[in-house]
């Protein structure tokens, strides 16, 4: 499994040079808010997906009158011991991915070599804005086990593009937006397939683990909705034609898919508190964690930032105790309150590290190298 054992970070957000090794097993980062916990734990989620983890846009990215930033990591891999993974952007967009100094010829090539899970604040989006955010989420894990997927969206969303283009158009080929809809159909069912399938995976997985965060007091459940339970895109595209030639963009589609989340049976977004959702949203995380590990053969990384916010202690005891067991790979936890962290995960295992944040540095408080 992919094990994170040096990072160094160069003007990302508020750290300006940073250079830290982890412990292969708990690493815990605690300080107060806003002093960079946040940013450490997306600087490794960045190396691992090539994108941040919490921001859509690349120029929050860069550190305050810096234009480019720089990430590295040395890895110790299954086959393979000291790989350097290394990312570098500049305020242009352009955007170098590499391991060990040689550039991949795609960098969706690197999607996947370090798979990563991350739990963070963010994630209420997941729950309180539109299906955008859910096709986000499943977009960002199913792409992580699936090549073909990746390759699939990637050019769905060309074609999506170039369709959106013609429509704008005030008398466009009709000839030609059929073209479009039989090129976008097999790569719609294909998308579609593979999004219905994580849903089915995900459901039981996420009811065991809210369950053991929430002591089995409520039910949850997960439901897959898709333009495509009306027929193949080229029928549901032709039923939308008018409606599609009046707005000038194309308004049925894989891109309108959602998952529906549910709290007994009602939407968790209306009758969910604030404990209930962030409940269901690491059993979430959790149960994307189960089925990496289960596709790769070993557990991904697992980023934890803020986790215990919104959840009283029981959930939080239930939470540490279940992520310090054997089950798990490297994790990074980020919390403002170090001994409420310190006291659970240093009864389960004497192999952690902790790490101080203050105004984007990082010290290590725990002795060791």
């Amino acid at each position: 499994m992919p094990v994170l054992k040096k990072i160094v970070i160069q003007d990302f957000r508020n750290i300006a040079l940073q250079e830290l090794s982890f412990s292969p097993n708990i690493n815990c980062i605690w300080g107060g808010n806003g002093e960079g916990k946040t940013n450490l734990l997306d600087a490794i989620y960045y190396l691992s997906m090539t994108k941040s983890g919490i921001q859509s846009s690349e120029k929050f990215n860069f550190r305050h009158g810096c234009k480019s930033f720089a990430l590295s990591g040395i890895y110790d891999l299954n086959s393979e011991s000291d790989v350097r993974f290394s990312v570098q952007v500049n305020d242009g967009g352009e955007k170098k991915v590499r391991k060990d100094d040689k550039p991949y010829s795609r960098i969706s090539e690197h999607i996947g070599v370090l798979p990563i899970i991350m739990v963070s604040p963010a994630d209420t989006d997941l729950v309180s804005e539109s299906g955008d955010e859910r096709r986000r989420f499943s977009n960002a894990f199913i792409s992580q086990t699936d090549k073909q997927y990746l390759s699939d969206l990637q050019q769905y969303n060309r074609l999506l593009s170039q369709r959106n283009k013609l429509l704008k158009d005030r008398n466009p080929d009709e000839e030609l937006l059929k073209t479009f809809d039989l090129r976008m159909a097999p790569l719609a069912g294909r998308i579609s397939c593979s999004r219905k399938t994580f849903a089915q995976e995900l459901l039981p997985l996420v009811q065991n683990y809210y369950g053991t965060i929430s002591g089995g007091r409520e039910e949850v459940s997960i439901a897959y909705h898709t333009d495509l339970s009306k027929g193949k895109l080229e029928e549901v595209m032709l039923a939308h034609r008018e409606r599609d030639l009046a707005l000038g963009y194309t308004t049925a589609g894989i891109q309108r898919d959602d998952f529906i989340f549910s709290l007994e049976d009602f939407p968790i977004r209306r009758c969910g508190s604030q404990g209930q959702q962030k409940s269901f949203l690491v059993a979430l995380k959790f149960a994307q964690y189960e089925i990496m590990k289960q596709k790769r053969g070993f557990p991904p990384m697992l980023l934890l930032d803020d986790l215990f916010d919104k959840l009283d202690m029981d959930r939080v005891g239930n939470l540490l105790q279940m992520v310090a067991g054997s089950d798990f790979g490297q994790i990074f936890i980020s919390d403002t309150d170090k001994s409420r962290t310190e006291s659970i995960i240093d009864r389960n295992t004497a192999d952690r590290a902790y790490f101080k944040a203050g105004s984007g540095s990082f010290e290590r408080i725990d002795g060791t190298l």
